[in-house]
């Protein structure tokens, strides 16, 4: 019964520390963000799904990676948003105009997922959603920096944020898939 009591009151003491994430002081549905074409995108549309955001470029070492992220969209579109987000933020490897940057993604990986204007993800001019996804008293969940291109976020069905990956990790992971399951 000692034994029973002392694990009781141990686990009372380090409960704070291991707690769940925190509800997200701002929805995402109401961050505004437009579509690469001007046009704006309601992120409340997609309710019900998963969305994952990349910031992508076009002269990175990572840009195959837009082939397996068409193969995931594909593969899991009925419960699953892909948002590419262009940045020039990392060694200026996105230089192109939403005209150029869209034509690049269709012809060369096909890619049929969405597409946003071009931000930036890190710094003074940091776009709102990426300072959702980066800070924690924004997203309930965890803060975080960009580190390069092709850092993958993953927010649930209901707008929480699940969790997010660097460049290395590949969008067909069972890191990113378990959760699509």
């Amino acid at each position: 019964m000692k034994t029973l009591s002392k694990i009781i009151i141990v686990s009372i003491m380090f409960t704070p520390f291991f707690s769940k994430a925190q509800e997200p002081t701002q929805s995402i549905y109401n961050i505004s963000i437009n579509s690469i074409d001007n046009q704006p995108i309601n992120l409340a549309d997609y309710k019900g799904k998963k969305i994952l955001f990349v910031n992508v470029a076009s002269k990175c070492g990572f840009t195959p990676q837009y082939e397996d992220l068409e193969k995931l969209y594909e593969t899991y579109k009925d419960k699953l948003v892909i948002i590419g987000v262009p940045c020039n933020q990392f060694n200026e490897q996105e230089p192109g105009s939403a005209e150029e940057i869209k034509s690049f993604c269709k012809v060369n990986y096909g890619v049929t997922f969405l597409l946003t204007e071009k931000v930036d993800v890190k710094g003074d001019h940091q776009h709102p959603l990426y300072k959702w996804l980066t800070e924690k008293e924004l997203n309930g969940k965890t803060s975080s920096s960009v580190k390069w291109n092709f850092q993958k976020y993953l927010v649930d069905e209901t707008g929480h944020l699940v969790d997010f990956w660097y460049s290395m990790t590949k969008p067909l992971s069972s890191k990113i898939t378990k959760y699509l399951e």
